[in-house]
């Protein structure tokens, strides 16, 4: 909100507030859709699991149970349950018949095998189909169910639905019948319950169960002659165990899916063969209950093969129509999707993988050798940079802080003027400057224009050739000054970058930014540093030879990070940048995730804004292309790829716990957690920190690195859609007032 001037009369809004305001409206919509992807790659994940529940062995969950509610007619009877006009019915299969049924399919290795064979002796088959496969193999089915066979349900995840709630129960119904319309075009009133066998098994925990979808039209399908080809007993047996007895018929079950079925594949040719041999017939569940429904075969008389019933459909089957058909073709889209979005998914997640742990390994490598190389004793860039050097602050409303700031730099043990710029400041920053007293400050004042036209007015005052650059909210050691220009003794050293501490680092969040800081920007920038691509010179603290700045145009306003587009642009002008790593700058990390939001937001953003502007270094030659082909690929790789898929660790670690293997996924987990901490620890120890704040490291990789992921989509998708955002002020409190403060 404005505020308001002395006299009651409200002002009008700065440059820079209506440049907020204007930006924070439009990149709301640009936040929604980073949550929007994320959540729809949580869905997808969750839709990927959920389809592959295990199917096991077909075999009774429970034994022994109370059968009291259950009438004996039901018991007694034949292997179709139905409740035509509410009234509980078997019906049996007549002799020399069999009704041959298939569960747990369809596989795609070994339904098409029994299809094949189906139709090579031209017999028809039932089949027993869970949901979630369906959904995953739509082909399949709609193959069957076009060569003639039936097709029932048998749940979507292969549940036993004695024990669940009535909305479970319909839902795993609904959900099947969605899969049958979408896959095939089909709805089907047939179903079997996973784990099921023949009338006299069922109890009082499953008799509701098949009440209620009796009710609802389906009809329930059991066994007479069981294979039992899970077991996997061999071909004999299975010829054995399936053949009926004294030449009744039967609802004989064999397996299409649900584990390795190959004996099953060499038994069924045979088994068609015998029977037939025998004088027996096969036909479908459908034709069992017309033949029953008109009396044909009530003698014992063979029966045929059951034929289409209208329309072409089996006699179970019902056309999908209306919302039914479009739900299930919908549905079987969602699951394309995620059958083609997970392998995707993994094959990326191999791919962060390796570059993770190859640059925790690079890191850890090229740091020891940089802080070995650069800790010698007889270590020296050149003869001691003594000559004063200029120190330019960018203040914008900096009320809280720009007294500490000024007052560390008095400290320092290095000759240096002061020039603060006030960048049309509305809370007395200037006035504070000046109220100091210092004899070595000048306030150049200048219309709000953003922080690289501050920077680019105090190089202009600038009074010699190297100028350090610093925030109005960072506190300086009396001997960083020093420290930080003692490079400039190598004439090839254009920039120098310090090492920027995060001091308000007791809370949560201060904690977590002070790992972020130590391990991955610090040891970053050693790394960078050795290799001589440092992508960035952080605007908290770096030091330019003033000739440098000019010669690549001054700071940009072309982008979010001036502090790395500037960095990248000395590098093709052919100057090196260095680390500094004694050089130490303590500065006020955002209190709040709305802060951190804002300030990591700009900060990816520019990133890539930077990287495109300077895209032509890829084919920059000489030492100053040195950039585009070793550094771009790096940050690319490290800051935009990376990061953009670093998630898919957790992710795929959720997803593993709940639907794969618990215990070796949380192991693989803590096995990547290990090794951060590992280089954590190896960073902290070259910074001489204190390592009680690597305790926060757990929670920060469960919450923080979400966060980061968010920031980072977010910018992806402002980059894509060509959003444009302003220098964008964090509040300040102040509380970093001296590095002996910080513990």
């Amino acid at each position: 909100m404005p505020i308001s001037s002395s006299r009651g009369r409200r002002r009008a809004p700065t440059r820079i507030e209506r440049a907020a305001g204007k930006a924070a409206a439009l990149q709301r919509p640009r936040v929604i859709v980073a949550l929007l992807l994320l959540l729809a790659l949580t869905s997808v994940m969750l839709l990927d699991g959920y389809l592959r529940a295990e199917v096991g062995g077909d075999q009774r969950v429970r034994t022994g149970a109370s059968a009291g509610q259950v009438p004996q007619s039901i018991l007694d009877g034949g292997p179709i349950l139905t409740f035509r006009g509410g009234r509980a019915t078997t019906v049996s299969v007549p002799d020399k018949t069999i009704a041959l049924t298939f569960d747990d399919g369809p596989d795609p290795t070994w339904t098409p095998q029994v299809l094949k064979i189906l139709e090579e002796y031209d017999v028809p088959g039932t089949f027993f189909l869970v949901g979630s496969m369906v959904s995953r193999y739509p082909g399949i089915v709609r193959s069957m169910v076009e060569q003639g066979n039936e097709v029932g349900v048998h749940t979507f995840t292969h549940v036993d639905l004695s024990y669940q709630s009535d909305a479970r129960v319909r839902r795993e119904m609904t959900q099947t019948q969605l899969a049958l319309a979408g896959a095939a075009g089909i709805t089907t009133t047939l179903f079997r319950a996973p784990y099921s066998s023949r009338t006299d098994a069922i109890d009082d925990y499953s008799w509701p169960v098949y009440r209620e979808l009796g009710e609802d039209g389906y009809t329930s399908v059991f066994i007479d002659t069981d294979s039992d080809d899970w077991k996997r007993p061999g071909v004999s047996k299975i010829v054995q165990w399936a053949t009926p007895k004294d030449g009744k018929g039967a609802s004989v079950l064999f397996h299409d899916a649900g584990g390795e079925r190959s004996q099953t594949i060499a038994a069924l040719p045979r088994y068609i063969k015998e029977m037939r041999a025998k004088g027996y017939t096969f036909t479908t569940i459908s034709g069992v209950m017309e033949k029953q429904r008109t009396g044909a075969g009530a003698s014992g008389s063979s029966v045929g093969v059951g034929g289409p019933g209208p329309g072409g459909l089996q006699g179970a089957h019902r056309t999908a129509t209306g919302a039914t058909l479009y739900e299930g073709k919908a549905l079987i889209a969602a699951v394309a999707v995620a059958e083609w979005t997970v392998p995707v998914l993994s094959a990326g997640l191999l791919v962060v993988g390796v570059a993770v742990m190859g640059r925790f390994g690079m890191m850890l490598l090229l740091a020891r050798r940089h802080h070995r190389r650069r800790n010698r004793r007889r270590f020296r860039w050149g003869e001691p940079v003594t000559r004063p050097v200029s120190v330019i602050v960018p203040a914008y409303n900096e009320k809280e802080c720009i007294a500490n700031t000024l007052a560390s730099l008095a400290r320092s043990t290095h000759p240096i003027e002061i020039i603060v710029v006030d960048d049309g400041s509305t809370d007395g920053t200037a006035g504070i400057a000046e109220s100091l007293g210092m004899p070595n400050v000048r306030v150049v004042r200048q219309e709000n224009a953003g922080k690289p036209a501050a920077l680019n007015n105090g190089v202009r005052h600038a009074s010699y050739d190297i100028v350090v650059m610093m925030d109005g909210d960072t506190v300086f050691e009396p001997d960083t000054v020093r420290q930080l220009v003692q490079p400039f003794a190598d004439p090839s050293v254009g920039a120098v970058a310090g090492n920027a501490k995060v001091g308000n680092r007791n809370t949560v969040i201060g904690a977590w930014q002070h790992i972020e800081y130590v391990m991955g920007f610090n040891l970053d920038r050693r790394m960078y540093d050795l290799l001589r691509c440092m992508p960035t010179i952080p605007g908290a603290i770096g030091a330019f030879r003033r000739e440098a700045v000019l010669e690549v145009g001054g700071m940009s306003e072309d982008t979010l990070a001036e502090d790395t587009d500037i960095t990248i642009a000395l590098h093709r002008a052919g100057w090196r940048v260095v680390y500094q790593e004694h050089a130490r700058a303590w500065t006020e990390a955002p209190g709040s995730l709305k802060q951190l939001w804002s300030q990591r937001y700009r900060w990816s953003y520019g990133t890539m804004q930077a990287l495109w502007k300077h895209r032509k270094s890829l084919t920059d030659r000489g030492p100053s292309g040195r950039f585009g082909r070793v550094g771009m690929p790096l940050v690319v790789l490290f800051q935009i790829v990376t990061p953009v898929f670093a998630p898919l660790i957790d992710v795929f670690t959720v997803y593993s716990m709940i639907f794969i293997d618990f215990r070796a996924a949380l192991l693989a987990w803590l096995a990547v957690l290990g090794v951060q901490l590992l280089c954590a620890a190896y960073a902290f120890r070259l910074d001489r920190e204190k390592y009680r704040y690597l305790l926060m490291m757990p929670l920060q990789q469960l919450a923080y690195r979400q966060m980061m992921y968010l920031v980072l989509i977010h910018s992806c998708v402002t980059a894509l859609t060509g959003g444009r955002l302003r220098w964008q002020k964090l509040k300040r409190t102040g509380e970093v007032g001296t590095p002996a403060g910080v513990s």
